[in-house]
């Protein structure tokens, strides 16, 4: 499992080829990886940038707790999270999501969890700047699967 929170700019197929590269030849029949974009727009409003707020230390122990659940509820092998912060810019990434299982039901279920929770409960605080100016934005997941005990 790694979890990386970082404001550089990334790759995210080249993040998903470097850390399959270190996992164990033959045990994975297949990825599923999620990677979310910005857009330039919501809710009806142009957006030119994003600015997204985390706690160091406490968001990174919020996302591998989630990790540490996929990995105990569904038969997949590894997980990888890269989530960013900071200043985002349209059509850069800002997270990917990848699940490695021998069995793609697993892989699928465990990937869209884990992005789930991070939309609807990770400890991110997202602020938008648009031509009227600059406001902060809710969580917008329902989705009761992303539930995780504290």
């Amino acid at each position: 499992m790694k979890v990386v929170v970082t404001d550089a700019v990334f790759d995210p197929y080249a993040e998903v080829q470097k850390y399959q590269a270190g996992l164990k030849s033959g045990q994975s029949g297949g990825v599923v990886s999620f990677v979310g974009t910005m857009r330039d727009f919501n809710d009806g409003h142009e957006v030119s940038t994003m600015w997204l707020d985390h706690y160091p230390g406490m968001t990174e122990k919020h996302i591998e707790q989630v990790c540490e659940e996929a990995l105990e509820r569904w038969d997949i092998i590894d997980v990888l999270v890269v989530h960013r912060v900071g200043e985002i810019k349209p059509d850069e990434a800002i997270v990917l999501v990848a699940t490695w299982s021998a069995h793609r039901a697993e892989a699928f279920d465990s990937c869209r969890f884990v992005i789930n929770y991070l939309k609807k409960r990770a400890p991110f605080w997202k602020r938008e700047s648009t031509s009227k100016g600059q406001r902060w934005v809710e969580h917008n997941t329902e989705d009761a699967a992303a539930d995780i005990p504290d």
